[in-house]
């Protein structure tokens, strides 16, 4: 895997840090991912793309030194500029076999089992995770032996108004490689040519989830996996909740 650099990295710090002072960004419980040894931080994936998530890797970067290896989209594979642009980042839109030289490095890896179809819907659901039965994040656990970290904040669905579904939308319109179609409000205008209004972002990093290391477990096991699956799920929603109440924002 590559490390990053270059132009992808000085723009990703320097939009992230910018967004980092408007949204005053906030880690609680960082020290959790600054203790040594790779660790896969499983977060929840806010509206409609995961600052948070995002804000959390300069958090890293300016105290570790890399940016954690984001798994993204798989549409970024399919164009020759966004590949060059998420490699020069260390971000990866599946288990290549490169993870497992960060994993040897001690670095983290970055997942949102949602993904845009948690982050793109519309105002009527919001701080509620929507995982399906996605486990492959489970899956790549087990076979690095990594810790994971779950992570969620409040804010993170403030940012903007959400007017559609996105993935129904997509659907609908035969959008390439499964991408959403969103229709967003924001401070000054519409997604994506609008700010995010400024809310606060307050991140919660919570304990290592580590019971699918504490014994074998087979990966093709579905019963087993889907347990796990919804103890992590539901160790996110609970931070989701705990942020919620501790800022004092009703969902």
């Amino acid at each position: 895997m590559r490390h990053a650099g270059g132009v992808p990295l000085a723009s990703w710090l320097a939009v992230f840090r910018a967004l980092r002072a408007w949204h005053r960004y906030e880690a609680v419980g960082l020290e959790t991912l600054l203790a040594p040894g790779a660790k896969l931080i499983v977060g929840y994936h806010g509206r409609p793309l995961a600052f948070d998530q995002c804000m959390l890797t300069v958090e890293l970067y300016e105290r570790l030194g890399y940016l954690p290896h984001g798994i993204i989209h798989g549409a970024f594979a399919h164009n020759r500029v966004l590949r060059w642009w998420i490699h020069g980042l260390g971000f990866v839109t599946g288990d290549d076999g490169s993870l497992a030289e960060a994993v040897a490095r001690g670095e983290h890896i970055l997942v949102q089992p949602g993904g845009t179809r948690e982050g793109c819907r519309s105002f009527r659901h919001r701080y509620q995770t929507d995982w399906g039965e996605r486990t492959g994040y489970l899956r790549m656990a087990i076979k690095y032996r990594l810790p994971i970290v779950p992570v969620a904040g409040n804010g993170v669905d403030d940012a903007y108004v959400g007017l559609n579904d996105g993935h129904a939308l997509g659907k609908r319109l035969g959008a390439p490689a499964q991408l959403p179609v969103w229709l967003g409000l924001g401070a000054t205008g519409l997604w994506p040519f609008s700010l995010p209004f400024p809310v606060k972002m307050t991140q919660y990093v919570g304990t290592p989830f580590t019971r699918h290391l504490e014994g074998p477990v087979d990966p093709g096991d579905r019963a087993a996996l889907r347990q796990l699956h919804h103890e992590v799920r539901g160790t996110v929603q609970a931070l989701l909740d705990r942020a919620r109440a501790v800022h004092g924002k009703a969902s």
